[in-house]
């Protein structure tokens, strides 16, 4: 089966709801599109897992174990925004006057930035990768200024300059590689699997280089410190549905390209000069978001300094290196799409009940919006990286790597930053859970959760879903999932 098939329901829905004569059309074709993206996302892994190996490798496309992964990644929170954007928008229609013609542009921009974040799962080649990211930061750009407010065509324009500056250092790595590739008497042809193959015959100067230069970019547009200022930005001014994608989608697919580098500087180099770079970016992340989180008033800038602070995490294990570090930083990264995407989703609903981003004014939601309120406080705390919540255990991994591998300052640091970023958010989240409920506030929202249950349905479903994928892995990694992060960690840090 070509791989590239996975991109297609997304870019043909994208046209047919410029098409779409109605709202309620383009709902409907949103979510069936996602629906088969997710269907055919599975069958895909399937079949890479049960090959063993590659699908469909060429000079341009492939699909492994880890490319799967991004994949399921998308396609989940990607159906979970298509329920979650049609609430918001007819929340935005009644009380903006939004119309057609916006309804037709989100959603066709919308499948367009699902697209390409798919196309980063399925390249081989390593300039289309760049293509791709690339690619994820002008699809989104429209969507973060969609509401064509000063403070979100601001954020727009500073997620794009910034990005670009930082994606053109990953340009400029990946033609330093290239040049590795061609000074060492081989012709790799900038693909993945054949630097793989070859990273122990390139030159070490010029990897290092590119390594380096990859680091920065694609650290960029995965949010880490000091590269971060674009995300909060960004994050907070975007429609929530988009956030949810931009930090559970988009930084992920970011750190599946630097894990992609990480695996040819390896081989190349060995661990400690690609480890040491990404174990710097990730405590200074991790240093950068604590204090933000915990004297925050913006309960959406929070959330993005929480991303900042999550993709640090994963990078600290990603430059620790060890086979349980690299499985933790995985499972870190399920944990967080789908925490940060019900978070996210969430706080696009208080915002349209409360009409506020600030924390003070948000409070007491368990009590006066608990369809909402309650989910919204879970998520929190899966964040805060309390059990019984997955992250709690992909934390405790990395970690355990950190003091078990002999690096006792890394492990120490990453622990009280940890412990810093902790008590922020569980403020954070009690003062919204249960903190004092004002007068204006105990009137009936704007947005009420005493609607019925079909009108609620889809954010019911999100709920469902992703408090039990959060709570179970939490508990036990079933056994095709360890099997499978196994897989992945020897793609990474050996040939499988």
């Amino acid at each position: 089966m070509p791989v590239w098939l996975i991109v297609i329901p997304s870019l043909a829905i994208s046209a047919l709801c410029l098409l779409a004569g109605t709202s309620a059309a383009i709902r409907r074709l949103s979510v069936l599109g996602s629906i088969v993206s997710l269907c055919l996302g599975l069958a895909l892994t399937v079949l890479v897992l049960s090959s063993g190996g590659i699908l469909d490798g060429s000079s341009y496309f492939f699909l492994d174990a880890l490319g799967a992964y991004l994949i399921l990644l998308v396609s989940i929170l990607a159906l979970a925004a298509s329920l979650a954007s049609g609430d918001f928008l007819e929340h935005e229609a009644e009380n903006e006057g939004l119309g057609i013609n916006s309804w037709r542009i989100y959603y066709a921009l919308l499948h367009i930035f699902i697209a390409t974040m798919l196309f980063v799962a399925i390249a081989n080649n390593l300039g289309l990768l760049w293509i791709a990211i690339e690619g994820t930061t002008l699809a989104s750009a429209f969507l973060v200024g969609f509401h064509r407010r000063r403070h979100s065509i601001e954020a727009a324009w500073k997620y794009v300059i910034l990005c670009s500056i930082g994606i053109a250092f990953a340009l400029l790595g990946t033609i330093l590689l290239h040049h590795a590739s061609l000074s060492s008497g081989l012709d790799t042809g900038l693909l993945w699997t054949s630097f793989i193959e070859t990273a122990s015959r390139l030159d070490p100067k010029a990897v290092k280089l590119a390594f380096l230069f990859a680091a920065l970019g694609y650290g960029t547009k995965m949010g880490l410190a000091p590269m971060h200022t674009w995300l909060p930005d960004a994050h907070s001014q975007a429609p929530s549905p988009v956030s949810a994608l931009l930090s559970g989608a988009l930084l992920t697919s970011a750190f599946y390209a630097l894990a992609r580098f990480y695996a040819i500087a390896v081989r190349s180099l060995g661990p400690e000069f690609p480890g040491n770079i990404l174990i710097f970016f990730g405590l200074a992340s991790l240093a950068v978001a604590g204090p933000f989180i915990l004297l925050a008033r913006d309960y959406k800038r929070m959330l993005a300094y929480s991303s900042v602070e999550h993709m640090g995490f994963m990078a600290l294990g990603l430059g620790l290196g060890t086979p349980l570090a690299l499985y933790g930083a995985l499972l870190h990264a399920a944990g967080h799409s789908w925490a940060k995407g019900l978070a996210f989703f969430g706080a696009g609903r208080i915002l349209q009940a409360r009409g506020t981003r600030k924390i003070t004014k948000a409070s007491g939601l368990v009590a006066t919006m608990p369809e909402t309120g309650i989910p919204y406080f879970a998520a929190l705390l899966a964040l805060a990286g309390l059990p019984p919540f997955s992250l709690f255990v992909s934390e405790i991994m990395v970690l355990a790597s950190g003091f078990g591998a002999g690096r006792y300052w890394v492990g120490t640091t990453a622990l009280a930053l940890l412990v810093l970023a902790f008590s922020g958010m569980t403020h954070h989240a009690i003062q919204m859970g249960f903190g004092p409920v004002n007068g204006s506030e105990r009137k009936t929202p704007k947005l009420s959760d005493g609607q019925s249950v079909p009108k609620n349905l889809g954010w019911l479903l999100i709920v469902a879903v992703f408090l039990i994928l959060l709570t179970v892995l939490g508990l036990r990694v079933p056994d095709f999932l360890d099997a499978w992060l196994t897989v992945m960690t020897r793609i990474i840090l050996s040939h499988a």
